[in-house]
């Protein structure tokens, strides 16, 4: 069965960072296309940044680009997103999500993790 499991959020202070981890399970991300959403109270979900597994390139959301870093392990089954000077706008749901078509960040991934919650606040 194939799975994303992510790991790492938690509770920082403003300007503080985090480590998010999605680990494939199951399967490994060889040409798939590994994106980062997130989902804040009331808000729709939106496209943090993407990576495809084929080539490396990498896509970040125009608030998102300069803070955080979207990279892959040598043998594709981690996906991480370092996430820094958080502020409390960053807080959110975040969702690991896979597309075996290797769409970056499409809106209709094949797979999704369950989400880890990071909540930026003093």
């Amino acid at each position: 069965q194939l799975q994303l499991v992510e790991s790492g959020g938690g509770l920082v202070q403003p300007g503080g960072s985090l480590r998010l981890s999605c680990v494939a399970s199951g399967f490994t991300f060889d040409y798939y296309a590994i994106g980062w959403y997130r989902q804040a109270p009331g808000e729709e979900r939106e496209a943090v940044s993407c990576i495809s597994t084929s080539d490396g390139s990498t896509y970040y959301a125009d608030s998102m680009e300069g803070r955080f870093t979207i990279s892959m392990d040598n043998d594709k089954t981690t996906v991480y997103l370092q996430l820094d000077n958080l502020q409390p706008e960053d807080t959110a749901i975040y969702y690991c999500a896979a597309d075996k078509d290797g769409r970056i960040c499409s809106p209709q991934p094949d797979y999704w993790g369950q989400g880890t919650q990071v909540t930026v606040s003093s």
